[in-house]
Parts: C-alpha cells; sequence; structure tokens
C-alpha cells in the first residue's frame, strides 16, 4: 500500500518526524515516499496512494504559510479526493499552537475530499486524537515522541489497509 508525507520543514524536524511517521507506515505493510512543498511532486504516485499524511512546523501559533499556499496553489492537480488523510506537528512549546497548526489543516483536508484519520481514544494509549506533534523545547520530549509518531504512522497504515483492502495495494 503506498503512502505520501507532504510537508514543509525549515530545521528538518518536520522532515524527521515524516521519517519516523514512515517507519510505522513500513511496519503495516507501507511504502512511502515523502515530498516537500517547496519541491516538484510527483502527481502520478500521489494519484495511487491510499493516503497522505501532512507535516507542519508551527509558526505564530498556527499552520506554516507554506503549507497553507500549497493547499491553496500547488495541490492543484493532486488528486486527494477518497484517499486517508492525517496531519502532525513540530513546535517548540506545548501551548506553542501545534493543536491550531493541526486543526487548520484538516479543513483543507476535508475541502479538498478526504477522509480524515484520528485514532481516537479507539487505540488506547498513547492517545493521538488529532495527529502526533513534537516538542523541542520540551525536555527530552522531541526524542521521546518519536515512538508516538511510530505508532500513528502504524495506526494510519492500519486503518488505510481496512477501508481499501483492495485498491492502492502493491502487490
Amino acid at each position: 500500500m503506498k503512502f505520501a508525507i507532504i510537508y514543509y520543514s525549515k530545521t528538518g524536524h518536520t522532515r524527521e518526524m515524516a521519517e519516523v511517521i514512515a517507519r510505522g507506515l513500513a511496519a503495516a505493510g507501507g511504502e512511502t515516499r515523502f515530498f516537500s512543498v517547496e519541491e516538484a511532486m510527483d502527481a502520478d504516485y500521489i494519484d495511487q496512494c491510499a493516503g497522505v499524511i501532512f507535516g507542519t512546523p508551527t509558526y505564530l501559533a498556527n499552520t506554516c504559510w507554506q503549507m497553507k499556499q500549497w493547499f491553496d496553489e500547488g495541490s492543484r492537480g493532486i488528486k486527494l479526493a477518497g484517499k486517508l488523510g492525517g496531519v502532525f506537528a513540530t513546535a517548540h512549546y506545548a501551548q506553542g499552537g501545534a493543536d491550531v497548526a493541526i486543526m487548520t489543516l484538516l479543513p483543507h483536508m476535508l475541502v479538498k475530499g478526504m477522509l480524515v484519520y484520528s485514532g481516537g481514544a479507539a487505540h488506547g494509549k498513547p492517545y493521538i486524537h488529532l495527529g502526533p506533534v513534537a516538542l523541542d523545547a520540551v525536555g527530552n520530549h522531541y526524542e521521546e515522541c518519536k515512538a508516538d509518531f511510530e505508532i500513528f504512522g502504524r495506526r494510519f497504515a492500519e486503518k488505510a489497509r481496512e477501508l481499501f483492502p483492495i485498491e492502492h495495494s502493491t502487490g
């Protein structure tokens, strides 16, 4: 099953967390490609994907403008409708707005016709309701939360396989 992670990363943290999520996707049998919003994307590959996960750093308590611009302009020609979609964020502080950054992207995904993923409390701990968040200025959170990002990837792939058992298979 194919997946894409579309992200913006200024410092490398958001890209690094995308790689951690991809480990979880791979553990559940997924193939993942990464696409920075600053580069050309393989629309044919993304069209074949069962799910797309978006990653944003948190700037000024919201999503970064690069992700907003991608949804507004860069996503033209990219088929997202009917795909499972998820979001993750990186931030400096717990009250820095990562939840708002995630919530800002969810309506864009819905407008594009995506199915929005949330494990909610259904899977138990760790609870990853809206999407995982990595904080780089709060103790060891940045390193410690990597397990949650990997679990998010695995759960996301399992849900995609449940929703699309035959479509989007790599075999």
